[in-house]
This record gives C-alpha cells, sequence and structure tokens, in this order.
C-alpha cells in the first residue's frame, strides 16, 4: 500500500474545466462556462511517494482504495486535455487535484477521489498502463494511496511512516524498479541509454535519468570524487562511490533512509535493506542493452550470438545443465557460509567493541566527575586563600585608619592649642604695646609743659580700658604719627 505526502504551502485553487462531450455536461449547463468547478482544483507543492515494506504490491482489498494517484502526466498534456483522457469516468470523479511543482516543468501530478472501491478498480483497471497520446511515448502508471498528507514542513513531508519507506516519483526511475517494488506492472520501454523517451520525459527534472542519458560527461562520487564504481540514489540523485571505494553511497543511506541506488555502469538497483538487487531489467554482456531478467532466448535460429544459447539437446544439455545448476548451488552456498561466517565474526567484533564500550563508559564518566570535581576543589582554595588574604588587608588598613584618625585629632588638639596660645600672647603684647603708648605720652606730655608747678599735688586715677580690634589699633596708630 500507497502513502503520499505533499510538502506544499498552498491552498486547493478551484480551476475551470470545459466538459464538452462528457455527461457531466448536462448536469452543469446552467452554470457560465468561466466558472470553476469545485471538483477540480490545483495546488503547488512537493511530492513525496512512500510503500509499505512489510508487503509487496499485489491487487487485492487490501491494497486498493478510492483514492487514485496518477504518478506523472506530460506537460505537454493540459487539464482539459487530462480530463478528456479519464472519458466517462470523469462523471464518477468525486475530487480531482493537480498538483504541480515549480522545479519540474515537463510534468505534473493528479490525485483522484472515486466516489467508490467499484469505480476505483474499473478507473484502474481501463486507464493504468494506457499512453497519454498515440503518438508519444509516455504511459500513465497509476497508484492506489492508503492516505493522503498536507504539510507545510518540508522534514515532515521527507519522513517516511513507520513501516513505510519512499520511491522516487520519476517514472522512468519507477518503471526501472521491479513491480513488488514499485507497484508498476508492466512497461513497454527498456529505457536504455539512447532512449528517445527517457530524454524526452524526465531528463530535465530528474537527476537519475540526466546522469543515465548524458553518457559523454562523467560524474563523480560527491564527497571523494573518485569517477569508479559510482551509485546514483534514485529518491534524491545524490552520487556515491560503491562499499569496495570509499562507501560513500552506503553512507548516505543510513544518513537518508533512502533505500534504492543505481550502479551507473550496469543500472542495476540495489536496495541496501533487503540487501538484493530490485531493478526489473538486467543488461546484456554481449551488447550492453537492458533486457528482462531471466529471459528466455526467443531466437529461432541455431545461434543468436545474444545468449551464448547452443544447438546442444537432449542427454548433452541436459547434463551440462546440471551441472552448471550444481557448481552455480555449490557457490551459492559456499558464498553464503562464507558470508555468515563474516557477518558473525563482525557482529561479534561489533558486541565486544559495544560491551567495552559501555563498561568503559561509567569508568571515563566517573574518572571526569571526579578530575572536574578537583578542578573545583582546587579553584575553590585558591580563592578562600585570595579571600583570606583580602581580609587581612582589610584589617591592616581598618587599624591603619583607626591610628591615622586618632594622629589627625591630636594633631588638631595641638593646632588648637598653639592659636590659642598664640592669641594670649598677642592680646599681652597689645596691652604692652598699650603701657609703652601711654607712657611715651605721658613722659612727651611732662616734657612739653612749662608750669611744673601745676601738677604737683595731683592725683592719677585709673582710665577703664577697652580693647580695639586692630584695625582701630592701626587707625590710632596713624592717626598718633600725623599728630607727631
Amino acid at each position: 500500500m500507497f502513502v503520499l505526502r505533499v510538502h506544499s504551502v498552498d491552498d486547493n485553487h478551484p480551476i475551470t474545466i470545459e466538459e464538452a462531450g462528457f455527461s457531466t455536461v448536462s448536469s452543469t449547463a446552467t452554470r457560465s462556462s468561466a466558472n470553476p468547478n469545485p471538483k477540480f482544483s490545483e495546488r503547488r507543492g512537493l511530492v513525496h511517494l512512500f510503500r509499505g515494506t512489510s508487503q509487496s504490491y499485489q491487487q487485492n482489498p487490501n491494497s486498493r482504495s478510492t483514492c487514485i494517484f496518477v504518478v506523472a502526466v506530460p506537460n505537454y498534456l493540459s487539464s482539459d486535455e487530462f480530463v478528456r483522457f479519464c472519458g466517462s469516468h470523469i462523471d464518477r470523479v468525486e475530487e480531482l487535484i493537480f498538483i504541480r511543482n515549480d522545479a519540474m516543468e515537463d510534468r505534473y501530478s493528479v490525485l483522484i477521489k472515486l466516489v467508490d472501491q467499484l469505480t476505483a478498480d474499473e478507473f484502474y483497471s481501463n486507464l493504468n498502463g494506457k499512453r497519454f497520446s498515440p503518438a508519444e511515448a509516455e504511459v500513465c502508471h497509476m497508484l492506489f494511496m492508503l492516505s493522503v498528507e498536507y504539510t507545510e514542513f518540508a522534514e515532515i513531508a521527507s519522513t517516511p511512516p513507520a513501516g513505510f519507506t519512499e520511491l522516487p516519483t520519476c517514472p522512468i526511475c519507477l518503471e526501472r524498479l521491479d513491480p513488488d517494488t514499485s507497484g508498476i506492472l508492466s512497461t513497454i520501454c527498456d529505457h536504455s541509454f539512447q532512449c528517445s523517451c527517457t530524454a524526452k520525459w524526465t531528463v530535465l527534472s530528474c537527476q537519475v535519468c540526466r546522469f543515465c542519458h548524458q553518457q559523454d560527461e562523467r560524474p563523480t562520487c560527491s564527497v571523494c570524487g573518485t569517477v569508479e564504481n559510482l551509485w546514483v540514489c534514485l529518491i534524491c540523485g545524490f552520487v556515491g562511490c560503491g562499499r569496495y571505494k570509499e562507501g560513500h553511497a552506503v553512507r548516505h543511506w543510513k544518513d537518508t533512509q533512502h533505500w534504492y541506488s543505481l550502479d551507473l555502469r550496469t543500472q542495476q538497483i540495489w536496495d541496501y535493506v533487503g540487501d538484493n538487487y530490485v531493478h526489473r531489467l538486467n543488461q546484456s554482456k554481449a551488447d550492453g542493452k537492458l533486457v528482462e531478467m531471466n529471459s528466455p532466448c526467443m531466437s529461432h535460429e541455431a545461434h543468436c550470438g545474444t545468449c551464448e544459447c547452443s544447438e546442444d539437446s537432449g542427454i548433452s544439455g541436459a547434463l551440462f545443465n546440471s551441472k552448471v545448476e550444481a557448481i552455480v548451488d555449490e557457490y551459492n552456498r559456499l558464498l553464503a557460509t562464507q558470508l555468515e561466517t563474516q557477518r558473525q565474526y563482525y557482529e561479534s567484533l561489533l558486541a565486544e567493541a559495544k560491551s567495552k564500550r559501555e563498561s568503559l563508559i561509567p569508568e571515563t564518566v566517573e574518572k571526569a566527575v571526579a578530575s572536574k570535581m578537583q578542578d573545583i576543589q582546587n579553584e575553590l582554595e585558591i580563592c578562600e586563600e585570595a579571600k583570606k588574604a583580602v581580609a587581612d588587608v582589610n584589617s591592616k588598613l581598618i587599624k591603619n585608619q583607626e591610628i591615622m584618625r586618632k594622629k589627625f585629632k591630636e594633631i588638631e588638639e595641638r593646632e588648637i592649642t598653639s592659636l590659642r596660645l598664640r592669641d594670649a600672647t598677642i592680646l599681652d603684647l597689645e596691652e604692652q604695646i598699650r603701657d609703652l603708648t601711654v607712657y611715651i605720652e605721658a613722659q612727651k606730655t611732662l616734657t612739653n609743659m612749662t608750669d611744673s608747678d601745676g601738677i604737683k599735688g595731683g592725683t592719677v586715677l585709673p582710665v577703664s580700658y577697652q580693647q580695639s580690634s586692630p584695625t582701630n589699633t592701626r587707625r590710632h596708630k596713624k592717626s598718633s604719627r600725623r599728630k607727631n
């Protein structure tokens, strides 16, 4: 069964379809031809196709549904022409969505919802494998869809659901796969290097088909650049070298879970999970042309020259065939035994390495934690020592501050005492100067007096003294000088 996921940020847009010639016109005759039909719509998006891994593709009731997906429609076929291609079955269509991808100019996909399972089966049986145009090589490939999901996130759209694997959406790449893998039961073209339909159909949009068609260009490994033993991913077109080189193709599968890879030399397709080839066609050793696998010789001549057949028949042919079959059988058993032995050996190595790694993980973690704790403890001790040193310096500074404060107070007290002594000295000196001044003035007065008898028997009375400011004292001195 198949699942479809569409990475799209668009919505369904109804489109106008000319349905002339079909019975649906009678039911819509009253409508204007320019009005879009609601059951026909179009949207832009990138399609991702997934197939269930638990079962091969079989046409049974469990693998069918009323939803049919047309993998690819050539772009020269318009929407109206595709509706006409569906014929009278279009009357039983419940919904039809054209899904277009701007990166693919040569094709688009169609999702069709029919009214019931019987109609869907009839639609599938009549149109699947039919050419879109008698003059062209493109064939209509249809798949029944279990579910269809739309998402705006590319990572969700490209992630396979549980139990599913992604398939290519290129019709040529799908036809290269065997029917059990791709769901395409038959194909009419071998898609060789010189095939015209390959060049016309998907060479513009499919990188795998472009590699197969353009043989003049030598591709290289996307990682190491080698040109030998190259494989290309059928899903995304990644080119990587095989496991006998650097194994970049295998690494790509492990990283992306893209199962299918095409050998560019032999055109064979390898399934990494199934560990076998899943291609529909094989390459002939005689002329290099792709032919059906295990196909019997169809030549009526004695020697066809291409399949190494011969005229031998009867007992000799039977003996020869039995010997070949015995040798092949013995070789296959030997190879299987050796591969199984190698698998067991490498699995034991892996198990041993895994157990050793698991046993080393706790010890390594414990050592790392212990080392980290020791480093943190050392840093903590260094910080404690630094803190202690800072505390000591701070204590010394506080003590020095107290000492300096006391010294400053003593100096201030001494300065105040000195100022007081100076003021007292100045006051004493001023009194002495006053007394001297009075004495000198008295002497001068006595000297200038002619009548000495006038003061005889006089009495000296005390005079109250008022301390004058330094300014008044200076003025008094200046006035005394002027008088003198």
